[in-house]
């Protein structure tokens, strides 16, 4: 079993969810492809493997990953929601001229210092984006 494989499968269980074969290749891609894919992504690339794969199956399974904490569901796009099979803490950039949404790597410490003032709120999860023009852009209008 190769380590993505195995990834995905101790991912579903440590969240709850039966390691199914649908559901382990969906986590798979996730794990593999961290470009924040949509629903409509994932199954345009898995049906090539699986033919008989529904779009409704992958788009149930991501909502399920996103419940259960074993994704992220990202809604920074008003247009689309992607999806994130990093779960750890990080912030995410997206670009308004070409679309792409980048991981930025921030330290747990500093998100916990961001989010410590809650009024007596408990938060279950966190996201924290920027929106502007990446540098690839910003350096093709110069």
């Amino acid at each position: 079993m190769a380590a993505i494989e195995r990834e995905a499968y101790a991912r579903l269980e440590r969240c709850g969810l039966r390691p199914s074969p649908q559901r382990l290749l969906i986590m798979e891609y996730l794990i593999g492809h961290l470009t924040h894919p949509t629903v409509e992504d994932i199954h345009k690339k898995l049906c090539q493997k699986v033919p008989t794969l529904s779009r409704t199956t992958v788009y149930n399974t991501l909502r399920l990953f996103a419940e259960n904490g074993a994704a992220q569901m990202l809604t920074i796009d008003e247009h689309r929601v992607c999806y994130d099979g990093i779960v750890e803490p990080h912030a995410h950039f997206y670009c308004k001229k070409c679309g792409k949404i980048f991981d930025i790597l921030i330290s747990d410490a500093n998100l916990l210092r961001v989010s410590a003032d809650l009024g007596g709120n408990k938060a279950t999860e966190m996201q924290l984006y920027y929106r502007g023009v990446c540098a690839k852009c910003v350096e093709s209008e110069q």
